[in-house]
């Protein structure tokens, strides 16, 4: 089990949740309705990398060098779709703040 899963479940009686589930939570949040397209499909498959590699994965810029992101555009593109890297890095940090808090 991992640490912050058994801190959950022993500290505050949550159930131990995995990294899918945590995803799922977050995909039935609507947390993407704010983006548009194109960084709704990129955050989508953030989440899938997170639920399949964990955190680390997802917050590292050059994820967006490998598939499934190339089919999105340049890294540049996909960074641009989230009105720069400020907006693009705000948006991974909201992500992972939406999975922990789920």
């Amino acid at each position: 089990m991992r640490p912050l899963r058994l801190v959950c479940h022993v500290a505050w009686d949550m159930p131990p949740l995995t990294r899918r589930e945590r995803a799922e939570q977050v995909r039935k949040q609507n947390y993407f309705t704010k983006y548009g397209d194109q960084a709704k499909r990129v955050l989508e498959s953030l989440l899938d990398k997170y639920a399949d590699e964990g955190v680390v994965h997802i917050e590292e810029p050059q994820i967006l060098s490998v598939a499934p992101f190339t089919t999105y555009g340049t890294p540049i593109e996909i960074i641009r779709a989230f009105g720069g890297l400020d907006g693009y890095q705000s948006a991974v940090r909201e992500l992972e703040q939406a999975l922990y808090c789920a």
